[in-house]
């Protein structure tokens, strides 16, 4: 079974189109868009699930029509709305390399304090500013920290670490 660290969200399924089972599928980013996948995987109830994709029709730079193998008709395809899309953290990375440079990378690492205390898992990216904050969810409560290499230690790809020195009362309740 894949796990959530392998991949990486990309975007979300917004309605159906037409009659033959497509969805639009909204990207975050215009490179997330441009990534040659065979398959996407749709979180359902918390597990990342393939779909198999049969037809992909650009909408705008960031949206998509996509026709996925078994969705056969509007009925199907509405069954899978409003759902987060992910690819293959590999995948991605070898298509595009400059998303290597990407904060978005990031999103399900854990982020640990320098006494290796859980301070919540990257669940989005936010770079709509200059100041890219990393949204972090942990108890199902959402904490907003600055992405900033300033704070952090260490980086383990390998176990999907990311150790940071924040300021103090920067996470404090």
């Amino acid at each position: 079974m894949i796990s959530e660290k392998d991949i990486i969200k990309i975007g979300s399924t917004q309605k159906p189109y037409g009659i033959k089972g497509e969805i639009v599928i909204l990207f975050s980013r215009e490179e997330f868009a441009e990534a040659d996948s065979e398959y996407y995987f749709l979180m359902i109830d918390g597990i990342p699930v393939p779909f198999f994709i049969e037809e992909f029709t650009f909408t705008t730079d960031r949206s998509a029509r996509v026709k996925f193998e078994d969705i056969e008709d509007e009925k199907d395809a509405s069954k899978y709305l409003n759902l987060d899309v992910y690819i293959s953290r590999s995948i991605l990375t070898e298509e595009n390399p400059e998303i290597e440079e990407s904060w978005h990378l990031f999103v399900g690492y854990d982020i640990v304090d320098q006494s290796g205390n859980m301070i919540g898992t990257i669940s989005d990216v936010d770079d709509s500013t200059l100041n890219v904050l990393f949204i972090l969810s942990k108890d199902d409560e959402e904490l907003l920290i600055p992405a900033t290499e300033d704070f952090i230690i260490m980086i383990d790809d390998e176990n999907k670490v990311i150790e940071m020195n924040l300021p103090e009362g920067l996470i404090d309740s």
